[in-house]
Parts: structure tokens; sequence; C-alpha cells
């Protein structure tokens, strides 16, 4: 299943056909995803005690996962899926412009490139210099 929670999608199929949201629920055994907004069903609801009142209640209902297809952040398309590697981790990529869909890695490669910017330069340990200097000196003495 190539489609996750919080990704944005575009309805392929159905009465919803054309309406874009984000993923809600992901159900992969059944492969149907919850989309907000779409394929909203009306729930009877019945009171169950003195306070409560009875009520029509909006729930959205869940639809096949191949009636939606992902939208992609970078290029703002709706694109199929490619499975790849970056670094020592497999991401999925948009078809059309080569962009990462996974946000977790994105925002991941963003923290390290800014870590690494922001990192202080390394230091030469001091020992070494110093018995490098200790030596020519001696070294001169000596002819």
């Amino acid at each position: 299943m190539n489609v996750k929670v919080n990704d944005n999608v575009v309805v392929l199929a159905g009465k919803d056909k054309g309406k874009q949201g984000k993923v809600v629920a992901v159900s992969p055994k059944a492969n149907k995803v919850t989309v907000e907004g779409v394929n909203i069903q009306h729930k009877h609801e019945k009171a169950r005690s003195a306070q409560q009142v009875s009520q029509i209640v909006n729930v959205e209902g869940a639809i096949d996962a191949s009636n939606v297809m992902v939208v992609c952040p970078v290029c703002g398309k709706a694109t199929r899926v490619r499975h790849g590697k970056e670094g020592d981790k497999s991401v999925r990529i948009c078809a059309k412009c080569g962009a990462t869909l996974d946000k977790a890695y994105t925002k991941a490669a963003k923290a390290e490139a800014v870590a690494e910017e922001q990192a202080p330069k390394k230091r030469v340990r001091k020992r070494t210099a110093k018995a490098a200097a200790e030596e020519t000196p001696a070294t001169e003495a000596q002819d």
C-alpha cells in the first residue's frame, strides 16, 4: 500500500471524484483509507441518558485505496509512488519530480544538514602537535 497517514491525496473515482484531503486512517488488510471530507455518511446516535440528545452525526467513511492517488508536496501533482533508497533508508519517491514523499525522512535530512553547518570544527590533539615540535629542535641540536 503506497498511502500513509497524513498524506495529501486526490480521489480518482466515486461520488467524491476530484476532491483532495488528508488521510486520517489506513487499513492495509482491507485495502481501505479514510480521507478527511470524503465519503461523508450519516450516523444516527440515540440518547443513552436523559441529559443526552438524539442526533444525526456526519462521519467519514472508508474508501478503497486504489481510488486515491498521492499528491506530491513539491510539484503539487497527483503522482504514482516509486520506492527507492536515499542513504540507507528506503523511501517513497514522486514519479514525476523525484522528490521524497516521506515527511519524517525529509525532516531528518534537513535537520542533519543544519547540524553539519552549525557544528564546530574538529580540534587537533595538542599532544601530537607538541611531540612534533619537540622532535624538530632535538634533531637540529644533534647535527
